[in-house]
């Protein structure tokens, strides 16, 4: 086709040049010229195109740099054909060989240009949608975009070129001033802001169908305050991924629509979000065999995720539940095609297999998710929570010493700051077994990772409030005063991964910079409306009380902790003073002589004083040799 349209617009030059006919003396000197050339200069100029890349790209993708080489490569072949006509002479008149006056070449390449250009901008636009969109088909949306930068003009162009998704863009909203009361592409106007009074006089004025929020990187401040003010007019309100969730899927123009979702409680968390760059915070697992316990439950699993994606040669899966086992296994292999796993059906609890598995796979890196973290069930259990929370990792951290471990990561909780029940104890138990660790095998890089409440993870509060929810309620919260520190599973594995690599002493606690604590009632009334009901009238929210030991108010760091920058941005380092080994290893001793004994009662009893014992500086007042941590 462009060979064509470049023979039209060469022919298309001398005939508005010569006023449509060649009458003499042009017949003679001009009309031979045109016939003798026309045919070589078609193909000329599309060969000129082809070295400037302008056929790389099809003609419905066309962009500003398509319409750049374009106008180069005119300009380029229009040289060509006058030097061509003037070095060869292929027509000549009373013994001189005839050019091409300037009075065609000048046409000729505008010509050239508008019809090649205008070729392509009229399929783009048809391909875009400008031309079909104009009827929109029987039932379709009116949306409001929430977002006029880049995410919220994908969004706009991928509804407007697909008529079928039945969704219609009716205007932006945008916090730039520069941009307000500007048209895009499409002569879509940016109608106001986030600000609530201006973005609920749009609403009301525009009165769209639904409202998509298309900021990847946008605070959960913007999120809850659109979702707010849609909610009070019954307009459902969906959003883009976050910029993290699109680089885990692949994200790409053509999935916008498909990853459009419902906004859940965590992009208003009013926080802003922990990313990193995986690949990079994670380079020093690629190459190596790494081990994760506990990888079917929801910490473990996605650090499985997430570790297979930085390359290492082996995935050692090890969990005691066979079904969780299985699910992280066949979705690594089946939906992930991850072919490096090796899944091991195994207790941390069982020194002798724990050697096997350990001295079968020499792991480069160790990371212990396997946990029990109820706290009401592991009130009830008290000697299980301890046998699996803290003599697990004992035996787990003095293993992986033994057989040459780089790095060994204990997943903890901020439960275990001045721990008030037997979970939290159970979990700075883990933590003292580790730091313990560190000094008696220094050729093990041992490091601890503790955060709050993890969104989503099995047995946290948002799946049990939206199945009450489900139930239509009552919602209910042990008391409204209390508060709890939040992060999403994704970031909570971001900073596990990215401890591995802070470590610089052994034994160090890194905890996640994790903003204001949240209180419950509020995360239930927000949770109850963004299924579309309002507290108290739709669904009851109920306070039931505050079980024995739970604390109104969690800690990220102990008394004697203090909190320190690491290079790492909102990740701190909680320095304190080493334990002294020998004190540990008694500890333990009593604990396991305890557990063996099955004595709940004076388990209880001594957990819960542990931590006193520490603050008040008397752990070499246990006395004696240590047999457990050493051993």
């Amino acid at each position: 086709m462009d060979g064509v349209l470049v023979a039209f617009a060469y022919s298309l030059a001398f005939w508005l040049r010569f006023e449509g006919s060649f009458t003499r003396p042009w017949r003679q000197r001009y009309g031979p010229l045109l016939t003798h050339t026309v045919w070589w200069v078609a193909p000329l100029t599309v060969f000129v195109l082809v070295a400037f890349g302008v056929y790389q790209r099809l003609w419905k993708y066309v962009g500003r740099r398509d319409f750049e080489a374009i106008g180069k490569g005119v300009v380029v072949s229009t040289l060509l054909v006058v030097g061509a006509v003037a070095l060869f002479h292929p027509v000549t008149s009373g013994g001189a060989g005839v050019e091409v006056p300037l009075s065609v070449i000048a046409p000729f390449l505008l010509l050239s240009f508008a019809l090649l250009a205008g070729a392509r901008f009229v399929t783009h636009a048809i391909s875009e949608g400008r031309v079909h969109s104009m009827s929109a088909p029987k039932g379709t949306r009116e949306v409001l975009i929430v977002g006029a930068g880049e995410g919220g003009r994908l969004v706009a162009r991928e509804l407007m070129r697909n008529p079928g998704l039945q969704m219609r863009p009716v205007g932006f909203i945008d916090n730039d001033p520069r941009k307000q009361g500007l048209k895009d592409e499409y002569g879509l106007k940016v109608l106001g802001t986030h600000e609530p009074r201006e973005l609920g006089r749009v609403l009301d004025a525009v009165e769209p169908d639904e409202v998509l929020i298309a900021i990847p990187s946008a605070p959960g401040t913007v999120r809850a305050a659109v979702v707010t003010a849609c909610r009070s007019r019954g307009i459902p309100v969906r959003t883009m991924p976050t910029v993290f969730e699109m680089l885990q899927d692949g994200g790409g123009e053509s999935r916008v629509t498909r990853q459009l979702r419902e906004v859940r409680v965590e992009d208003i968390l009013g926080r802003e979000p922990v990313h990193m760059e995986l690949e990079r915070v994670g380079a020093y697992l690629a190459g190596q065999v790494v081990l994760v316990t506990g990888a079917g439950g929801s910490i473990g699993g996605e650090l499985c995720r997430q570790i297979a994606r930085v390359g290492p040669s082996r995935l050692v899966l090890v969990d005691h539940a066979e079904d969780n086992l299985f699910e992280i296994s066949r979705e690594l292999s089946e939906e992930r095609h991850i072919n490096v796993t090796v899944p091991v059906l195994a207790d941390c609890k069982e020194e002798e297999r724990m050697r096997e598995v350990l001295s079968e796979h020499r792991p480069a890196a160790v990371f212990h998710a396997a946990a029990y973290k109820h706290v009401a069930m592991m009130e009830m259990n008290p000697v299980e929570a301890v046998r699996n929370n803290s003599l697990a990792t004992l035996l787990m951290a003095r293993i992986a010493g033994e057989m040459g471990v780089k790095n060994f990561v204990l997943i903890s909780t901020d439960k275990a700051v001045k721990p008030a029940t037997v979970m939290g104890a159970s979990k700075a138990l883990a933590e003292w077994a580790v730091e313990a660790m560190s000094s008696r095998h220094p050729g093990t890089r041992y490091s601890t990772v503790r955060f709050g409440n993890v969104l989503g993870s099995s047995g946290s509060v948002v799946p049990i409030f939206r199945r009450q929810i489900a139930a239509g309620g009552p919602v209910t919260v042990t008391d409204k005063r209390m508060s709890r520190y939040f992060m999403t599973i994704p970031e909570a594995v971001q900073l596990v991964i990215r401890a591995g690599s802070l470590t610089e002493r052994s034994g160090d606690v890194f905890v996640l910079e994790m903003g204001e604590p949240i209180k419950i009632v509020d995360l239930a009334e927000t949770m109850i409306r963004l299924s579309g009901f309002e507290p108290g009238r739709d669904i009851a929210i109920e306070e039931v009380g505050a079980r024995p030991g739970e604390k109104f108010h969690e800690l990220l760091f102990n008394p004697y902790e203090r909190a320190q920058s690491t290079p790492s941005s909102k990740i701190m380092r909680a320095e304190r003073e080493h334990l002294d080994p020998s004190w540990v290893g008694a500890t333990f001793d009593h604990i396991n002589l305890l557990v063996l004994e099955n004595n709940a009662a004076a388990l209880a009893e001594h957990v819960s004083k542990l931590d006193a014992e520490r603050l008040a500086g008397t752990a070499s007042g246990t006395g004696g040799s240590s047999t457990g941590a050493g051993s």
